[in-house]
């Protein structure tokens, strides 16, 4: 099957077969797995213009809202969190955006640029595994709901686990501000960069904090779509806007692998899966940082 806005042509089962086999892994961590359905478009597909940006936060789009519905109905999503994570990302990707098209056209510049993100993750995961600390063993069922106990617009607190955790919003919107950015240049809405962070920096809880990470990756991908498909017709010498049949294809795997991971979380180690999305991060990002010199 051919697809004419990406120049793709590819047998149509494998995008939602592929989509749906890193969904299903990386959903256990409440991430959408963007992050590393690029590297496919981009090496296996040969899908290098700007438009595979908006492709990917297309699939976001639609692989998403299956796994915040989860986080909602469980009581699990930290509201002043997942809004504050929002405010901060959304203007962020709107740059990143722009970055991508005027900055990064050059698909070689750009998987090195990519190289540098999955790098960073892989990296910083590998070293929050290997702490004496590291979570490991199997995800828990019984997390309990979340109670807001405060919230103003210097900081916020709530109780989960008995325990309570605060965060003040202006370093966090500060954050949101530059993963999305990258996010937006990326493709990737910024989850994936932006739940180490509140884990290892503002040390919230990892059960807390999927909820609101994807949700912000849904919302910074919304208009990451929309604000592709708009400055398409101003950038006409080049492919900008998203590949709709391409990115639905991978979007409704990737809902059927989010769901499904949910539902396998809690029979797989989270160490090993940490472990083997580390690793694949860290070889991806490699392989792309070479690109300058090859």
């Amino acid at each position: 099957m051919h697809f004419a806005a990406s120049g793709v042509t590819v047998f149509p089962l494998l995008p939602p077969l592929v989509a749906f086999g890193i969904s299903l892994i990386t959903a256990t961590g409440g991430v959408s797995g963007a992050f590393l359905l690029l590297p496919f478009q981009m090496s296996v597909l040969g899908f290098t213009s700007p438009a595979v940006s908006a492709t990917n936060h297309l699939y976001n789009v639609v692989a998403i809202p299956s796994g915040v519905l989860r986080f909602v109905r469980e009581k699990r999503m930290v509201w002043p969190l997942a809004w504050t994570v929002v405010a901060g990302t959304l203007p962020g990707v709107l740059i990143g955006a722009i970055v991508r098209v005027r900055l990064l056209p050059d698909p070689r510049h750009f998987k090195v640029f990519a190289g540098g993100v999955l790098l960073y993750i892989g990296a910083r995961m590998m070293r929050e595994l290997l702490r004496p600390t590291a979570a490991g063993g199997r995800a828990t069922a019984a997390v309990g709901p979340v109670r807001i106990l405060r919230r103003s617009l210097r900081e916020v607190a709530y109780e989960f686990r008995g325990g309570e955790h605060i965060f003040r919003t202006l370093p966090l919107f500060c954050l949101a501000l530059a993963v999305g950015l990258i996010g937006g240049a990326y493709g990737i809405g910024g989850g994936a960069i932006i739940a180490p962070f509140l884990v290892t920096f503002f040390a919230l809880p990892v059960y807390t904090v999927a909820g609101a990470a994807l949700l912000g990756t849904f919302v910074t991908s919304l208009t990451g779509v929309a604000f592709f498909q708009a400055i398409a017709p101003l950038y006409p010498s080049q492919a900008v806007a998203p590949d709709w049949a391409l990115g639905v294809l991978f979007g409704l795997g990737g809902m059927a692998g989010t769901y499904c991971g949910a539902r396998l979380q809690k029979r797989v180690p989270e160490r090993a899966i940490k472990w083997m999305l580390a690793i694949v991060l860290v070889i991806l990002g490699l392989r792309y940082v070479s690109a300058i010199v090859s």
